[in-house]
């Protein structure tokens, strides 16, 4: 019996390939799918298994996985409930950390997201693509080396790529067999895979940083607990918020925008004027474990902004029935950045204008008014020089990738319910898009 014929080879090349039961499943199972981002932020897609009907070869794959050189796939399962999704993206971290270091410098990584093509939530594998241009031994062995250090579950899942005498191109995962040691499997054919119509982290940003209401991101502060001591501090004051609050008479303004758009002088400007009540979000009783919770994955970091909004949103119910309420950042903020940053590719690969993941959650006080202020990218560039202050991973990656800012400037103005009425901050123009009268609203309780 060969050795792809045998019933425990079957079996850890299906786990390998990435197919399960449930959701992937069906009479002939559908070939495993991949997202490979490329330089420029594009997309190009490739399948692992049976070859899909109708999709067109990407010559761009075959450059970046055959010869000469030789690249290496690198995933974590994220199947499971929230403390395995906790558990994979803290893993995912770290492997990104260990990949840029050592003998793996010479190598370029690129980011990788296995998916089910049928479009469910809840079977991604968040990787990476590893290409060493020289094909050393010493990457394979330190690739090997790294899985031995990673002995708890999730196990990262190791394939490299190669290709035949037929130019076709496999790949061949790696598993440990006890006594054994390491064993190279025999490999699936890699074929090309059509471009989905929705990127397929989208419908799994409900559960790792776009939370549709308060328990979901709470389930994961209660997962980090083992690990992460402050996280029970921020839950114990969450649970001392009611869970429906109601706004009072008086009117609710939220300044969003960037970093360096002039929402700090807007904010103090507005609430002096209207003899307004300035909060801000995070709240200051949550604020001190910032950089702590800013140094975790997505999933961790936006459950403790989202709940710092929760916070947020006792404190303007409170408040609003005595005052307006002028609000730095709220929940715009904490939806775009995790839509931003999870959504790999460019700005053509974020979810549609009126997508539901843009919509408000169901169970957070509502703003009377929201404003983005937006200033020219030279104009940031000279405010962030003269700030001198701390950055957060994300505010240094808007000084650094434009198509990151981009997507996120796209993501604040796509928001719905309430939508952002944006405002030119810049010093010469203080021109309002979508609301000429945006501080006087009718109805609302001013004098």
């Amino acid at each position: 019996m060969t050795f792809g014929r045998h019933p425990r080879a079957r079996r850890l090349l299906a786990r390998l390939s990435g197919r399960r039961r449930g959701a992937c499943a069906r009479a002939m199972e559908p070939p495993r799918c991949f997202a490979l981002e490329l330089p420029g932020c594009t997309l190009a897609h490739f399948a692992v298994g049976e070859q899909a009907p109708g999709a067109r070869p990407d010559p761009r794959v075959a450059a970046l996985l055959g010869p000469p050189g030789r690249s290496y796939s690198l995933s974590v399962p994220g199947t499971g409930g929230v403390g395995a999704r906790v558990r994979a993206a803290r893993l995912h971290q770290h492997l990104r950390q260990q990949l840029r270091r050592g003998p793996f410098q010479r190598c370029e990584l690129r980011r990788l997201l296995g998916y089910c093509p049928d479009g469910g939530a809840g079977a991604l594998q968040h990787g990476f693509l590893l290409r060493d241009p020289r094909d050393s031994p010493d990457t394979r062995q330190a690739l090997l080396a790294l899985l031995d250090a990673c002995p708890e579950a999730p196990r990262p899942l190791l394939a490299e790529f190669s290709r035949d005498p037929l130019c076709h191109l496999w790949q061949r995962p790696w598993e440990r067999w006890d006594g054994r040691g390491w064993q190279q499997l025999g490999g699936e054919r890699v074929g090309p895979a059509p471009e989905p119509a929705l990127h397929p982290v989208v419908p799994d940003l409900p559960s790792s940083g776009v939370f549709p209401h308060r328990e979901a991101a709470r389930a994961v502060l209660e997962a980090c607990t083992s690990f992460i001591p402050e996280a029970r501090d921020v839950l114990d004051l969450v649970d001392q918020c009611p869970e429906q609050v109601q706004k009072g008479r008086f009117p609710v303004i939220v300044i969003e925008g960037l970093d360096a758009t002039g929402k700090t002088t807007v904010t103090q400007s507005v609430s002096d004027s209207l003899k307004a009540v300035l909060l801000k979000s995070p709240p200051s009783c949550i604020s001190q474990w910032r950089k702590i919770f800013d140094d975790e994955p997505t999933i961790i970091r936006r459950a403790f902004y989202s709940l710092g909004n929760y916070i947020v949103a006792s404190e303007i119910a409170k408040e609003s029935t005595k005052s307006p309420v002028i609000v730095d950042r709220y929940w715009h903020s904490t939806a775009t950045y995790a839509i931003a940053t999870e959504v790999s590719g460019g700005l053509q690969h974020l979810p549609p204008v009126h997508h539901p993941i843009y919509q408000w959650p169901r169970d957070l006080l509502k703003p009377d008014l929201v404003l983005l202020l937006t200033v020219s990218p030279e104009e940031r560039m000279q405010r962030i020089e003269g700030r001198g202050m701390e950055k957060t991973r994300e505010e240094a990656e808007l000084e650094t990738n434009s198509i990151f800012r981009q997507k996120v400037e796209v993501c604040y103005q796509r928001m719905e319910n309430p939508g952002c009425h944006v405002v030119d901050a810049s010093p010469s123009r203080e021109k309002v898009r979508g609301s000429p009268q945006v501080l006087v609203m009718p109805g609302s309780a001013q004098d």
